[in-house]
């Protein structure tokens, strides 16, 4: 069963090696929806003969899997990483802070890569042709890849920032809003690594979130 979703998520690459691309990267981000912590995006090439098993959208990992996953990504693959403070989110807006992370990441990449694949939206202004694809994470290895470097990594930053704001219980949360999270936001008021431009958070709550 593993090695019909493993074949699976590499149709997008497989078909764009057929066609002559050969560096082919995945990029995606973590954090979207946070009250709290960066925006943290990766991009991955996976070599043609890394082996594919196990790799899947990172939301379908246990943390100790995508931790496996991971250090094995990290010690074959080209990847880059690349995060978006909470201040930084808050000046320019979410969507716009994510579209420049995301096209941050794949710049870094050295050799830039013939192709990327985009996790659900179109990124304009890539340094190499780009695909946005539709539940990329779950449909395209190197997204899939991408996605479990970044959780690794922003749930790495979101426990040590734990030690710091320990009443917010970020290494549990990990900074999304939880009623928990949300209460100690309402006793104690936001700190720095709170986005104060989300509801709730900075201003007053919405409807529903109160």
């Amino acid at each position: 069963m593993g090695m019909v979703v493993t074949e699976d998520l590499d149709r997008y690459e497989s078909t764009l090696r057929a066609q002559g691309f050969v560096r082919i990267a995945g990029v995606d981000e973590v954090g979207r929806g946070a009250l709290a912590g960066p925006l943290v995006a990766a991009a991955v090439v996976l070599p043609d003969d890394f082996d594919r098993t196990g790799i899947r959208d990172s939301k379908l990992l246990t943390a100790k899997q995508r931790e496996v996953q991971c250090a094995r990504i990290m010690s074959a693959c080209l990847y880059t990483i690349r995060k978006i403070e909470p201040n930084v989110i808050d000046a320019r807006g979410l969507h716009r802070s994510n579209l420049a992370l995301l096209r941050r990441c794949v710049r870094a990449l050295e050799p830039v890569p013939d192709y990327v694949l985009t996790d659900g939206f179109p990124v304009a202004r890539m340094p190499c042709p780009a695909l946005g694809v539709k539940k990329g994470d779950v449909v395209a290895a190197s997204i899939a890849a991408a996605s479990i470097v970044a959780k690794v990594t922003r749930d790495r930053i979101m426990r040590r920032l734990h030690r710091h704001f320990p009443e917010f219980d970020l290494a549990h949360n990990k900074g999304y809003g939880t009623p928990a999270h949300r209460d100690a936001l309402q006793r104690l008021g936001p700190t720095p690594i709170h986005r104060l431009s989300f509801a709730g958070v900075g201003q007053p709550a919405l409807p529903g979130f109160g």
